[in-house]
């Protein structure tokens, strides 16, 4: 009895229609999504370019050429091809007019008694060459004897530092061997060997001698800083140096005078 039972359920479930409406539905839900989905993804990769010129990459240049199609305006001046001319040209004179010449009355008849004055050929007059008058202001070459002033020259003296030379252009001319008597005399001079107590900026002023091998001698004090320390330290110093080196070949006298300052 409850096999028939079973059957005929079966039989029922196999003859009753299955339901289309709600998986139909569903199916072209499913559909609609994912061609929206594939459309908002062409917009976001770019496949539609819509109103955008050119690719989605960066840009680049493009070349372009103006053709003006306008008529040319009419000028009171004709172009000028000549590009050192002005853009204002200026307005040519007119030429000025000839004299019109007295018109003679050929059928005019002659008054007797009244003579005729005859008429006078003026030549050409020639444009007399007129001298230049001199100027005063120009010098007259060759025309002036040398005057005899007597002139007199002055030792030029070259300081570089606390060097001078008073030995004519040495000082411009071998710059190099001053800035060396400097060099020397910063490394031979002891100033700890000055008293203290001697004020700042004091200065004692030495001249000696450089022989033709570079070797100072006749070290003396020119003028005196008034502390005896400071000058004897400055003396020293030159003392200590063995030579400055050979003076310049180009320097045709067999010794240099230098004159130096120490300040403390």
């Amino acid at each position: 009895m409850m096999d028939l039972l079973n059957d005929g359920e079966r039989l029922e479930r196999e003859l009753t229609p299955e339901p289309i409406a709600a998986p139909a539905m569903g199916s072209l839900l499913l559909h609609g999504v994912l061609a929206g989905g594939l459309f908002a993804y062409a917009i976001v990769g770019g496949l539609f370019h819509h109103s955008l010129w050119g690719a989605p990459g960066a840009g680049g240049a493009i070349q372009v050429n103006l053709v003006s199609s306008a008529l040319p305006l009419p000028s009171d001046h004709p172009p000028n091809e000549n590009v050192l001319s002005t853009e204002t040209p200026s307005e040519a004179p007119a030429e000025p007019s000839p004299k019109a010449r007295q018109a003679v009355d050929e059928t005019a008849i002659p008054i007797a008694g009244k003579q005729k004055k005859p008429q006078q050929q003026t030549a050409p007059k020639t444009q007399q060459h007129q001298p230049q008058p001199k100027q005063a202001n120009r010098a007259q070459y060759g025309e002036q004897a040398g005057s005899s002033m007597p002139r007199a020259t002055q030792a030029q003296t070259g300081s570089i530092g606390p060097t001078s030379v008073n030995e004519g252009d040495f000082g411009s001319r071998f710059s190099y061997y001053v800035d060396g008597i400097n060099r020397k005399m910063a490394t031979s001079w002891y100033k700890p060997e000055v008293d203290p107590r001697t004020p700042k900026g004091a200065r004692v002023y030495l001249t000696f001698t450089i022989s033709r091998a570079g070797n100072p001698s006749n070290v003396q004090i020119d003028r005196s800083s008034g502390s005896t320390t400071l000058d004897r330290s400055c003396q020293r110093g030159v003392q200590r140096v063995d030579t400055f080196g050979s003076l310049p070949a180009a320097y045709n006298q067999s010794t240099l005078k230098v004159s130096y300052y120490c300040e403390y």
